[in-house]
This record gives structure tokens, sequence and C-alpha cells, in this order.
């Protein structure tokens, strides 16, 4: 029997502080204005108006102040409440000493200067993180997709530190995403990763496809069956993002549409941020991955997969907030098993916990959970 899961971590041992989902609208706005700098600063000419928006967007994201004579200037920092300014060449601004004077942007364009800005982060809670790997060990898959990883590094400091080497492969690859929540992988001893193609250069008519990537691992089984996993976290529902992950359902859909002609058995797990009214056939956004005859079969549908008595895996579960996935290759069908979904870890935003799962009871309150999203999990005779 070989064990398959997705598990959506919520970043394990350092987050940005933007995403603290006890101010979600406060962090929201945040990663806005991160979003809207990062914009300008690519610009190959800054205009005047370029250059003042950037120096209100710095006082927003804490870069820059205002002091006292009311003049924006340099904040020096060792915990920016938003974000860092990271410079490595050439002069982006002056500072004059007269403090009544605003910083002033000398860059005229991307080329006049290297650097970036970078989401400030606090550690997690060490409970939480904890929990985290304690929901890995417990759902003990052979193969488990991980969502919202800050870096390899992370990934292998918590299979060596929490995990005790459980899983012999650990691999993740840069993503899109500047905040350092990208996806992983960890497969255990004798589930060898044969070969990586990583999708985070893939456009369409509208540009980059992929929020963070769409990594494609060649994974051979104990008996030799080879399988590949996709894993994937599609835009996220701030702003809505309906959009965005439509066009990534369809590149998944592309890809497995290849695979598929080639008689290769696919899993297409991970985060897809969109759930489901009650009534509908699937989230409107992703019917790529279900329409006009797709190779694919979401694990919901597959006979004996068990949802418990909530039908969602993130927060309060309901049909709405199902967004992980698993889905699998038509070929796969005749192997599969069983399946379900792991909420011990999961608390939600509420304030007492959970009464409709159950939950490891050395957690106390919602900063200690697990994650937001619960783990789902396929098995199969392979």
């Amino acid at each position: 029997m070989v064990r398959i899961a997705s598990f959506n971590v919520e970043n394990l041992f350092a987050r940005p502080k933007a995403f603290n989902t006890q101010n979600w609208a406060y962090g929201r706005q945040a990663l806005n204005t991160f979003r809207q700098v990062n914009d300008l600063l690519s610009k190959s000419v800054y205009t005047a108006s370029n250059k003042q928006q950037i120096r209100d967007l710095f006082v927003a994201l804490d870069i820059y102040c205002i002091n006292d004579e009311g003049a924006i200037r340099r904040k020096y920092s060792r915990d920016p409440q938003w974000a860092w300014f990271r410079k490595n060449r050439g002069k982006f601004d002056r500072e004059p000493k007269d403090k009544t004077q605003h910083v002033e942007i000398v860059a005229n364009g991307r080329g006049d200067w290297i650097g970036w800005v970078e989401l400030s982060k606090e550690l997690t809670n060490e409970v939480s993180t904890r929990m985290t790997a304690r929901v890995i060990r417990d759902v003990d898959a052979d193969i488990i997709g991980v969502v919202e990883a800050e870096d390899r590094p992370s990934l292998v400091r918590l299979n060596d530190e929490m995990l005790g080497n459980h899983y012999a492969h650990v691999m993740l690859i840069d993503g899109n995403d500047t905040r350092g929540i990208d996806v992983g992988i960890m497969t255990k001893d004798g589930f060898e990763i044969e070969a990586i193609k990583s999708n985070v250069d893939n456009v369409d008519a509208k540009g980059q496809i992929f929020s963070r990537d769409c990594p494609q691992y060649k994974i051979c089984t104990p008996s030799g069956t080879v399988v590949h996993v996709l894993v994937n976290h599609f835009k996220s529902q701030s702003g809505g993002g309906g959009p965005k992950r439509q066009r990534q359902s369809a590149e998944v859909r592309r890809i497995v549409n290849d695979l598929a002609s080639q008689n290769q058995h696919v899993v297409v797990l991970g985060d897809f941020n969109e759930g489901k009214a009650q009534n509908a056939n699937h989230a409107p956004n992703l019917a790529y991955l279900y329409n006009n005859n797709s190779p694919l079969l979401e694990c919901y549908t597959l006979q004996g997969f068990q949802t418990g008595n909530k039908p969602g895996t993130y927060n309060s579960c309901g049909w709405r907030n199902r967004l992980d996935y698993i889905f699998i290759s038509k070929s796969l069908e005749p192997h599969f098993d069983s399946g379900g979904i792991f909420r011990k870890g999961l608390w939600g935003t509420r304030k007492t916990r959970p009464d409709k799962w159950v939950t490891y009871q050395s957690m106390a309150n919602s900063s200690e959970q697990a994650s937001d999203h619960a783990a789902v999990y396929i098995d199969l005779n392979l």
C-alpha cells in the first residue's frame, strides 16, 4: 500500500508578519502594498510620480518613517513591522542632513541599482511547529506534498529535528512567490525521485501562470511503478483571484493531458484555494480539471474516501472551505483503496475547541494549531 498526502503547513519556523490570521484585513493591506511597490520598483524608468508613490509605500511598509519634523526619512529598525529594504549595489536614495527634508529617491530606474523589498518575518509558535510535525508523523505518508514551506533548508530541518529523518528525500524548488511560501515534496526510502521538472516559467497570453510553481516529480515506488506527482498552490482568494486560478487549472490540465497521453500515472495535489457551493459539482474556476473528458478524478468522488462530519479542509471546513485536493489519473482508479481528511492538527480561527472533529488535546488554542488546513491523503495498491 502506498499513501500519498497533501498538507499546507503554513510555514514551519518563520512566517511573514503580514500573514497574521488574527488580523487578516490588516495583513492583507500590507501584502497589497508589498505587491504595489514591487511592481513600481521593477519599472525600467521611474517618473517623478513613481518616486513619490514608492516613497509613500515605503512609509506604509515601515521601511521609511515620518519624523517629528514631518519629513519622510529612512527608518533604522532591527524588526520592521512589515518589510525590509535590501540593497546590494548602486544608489537608490539619498537622505539630506537637514532632518526637515524628505529622503530623495535618486535611482531613475531598475537598472540603476540592485536590491529588493522583503517581507519581515516572525517565528512561528513552537507548539504549532511541533503539531505540524505530529500531523506529518501521524498521517505517515510515503509521499507527501508540502505547501507553504519557506525553503528547502527549513523542510530538511523539520525532517531532521522533528521527524527523525522519517523521509529519505526532501525537495523544494523556489517558485515565483517572493514571500517564502513554496511547495515541496518528501518521500520515504524506496520512493526515489527520478526526475524533476519545474513549470515556474510557464506563460500564457496573459503572462506568468503559476503563483508559486507546479513542479513535476517522477517518483518510482518500491514495486517499480512510476507516478508523476504535481504539487500545487493556486492563487489565494485575496482580491478574488478566480481568473488566475482558472488559468492555473487550465495549465495543470495541459500538463496532465500530455502525461496521460503517454499512459503515465499522475497525481495532482495541493492547496487549490477554492471550494464549491454545497450543491455544485465543483469549484467554478477549477473546471478545467473536471470537464471535457478530463483524465483526472477528484479524491472526494472516489468510493471509500472519508471526509468525516464536515466536507472541507480549511478553518471551519464547510463546502466553500474545501481548498485542499488530491486528483488521480483514471489509470490509478483501479488501484485506489481508501483515503480521508486528517483534521487533528486543525483548530481554525474559533476561540473554543472544534466539536465537529477530534483534535490533539495538547493544542490549547488556535495559535498552537499545526495549520489552519487539514491534511488530505489517499491509499493506493501499487
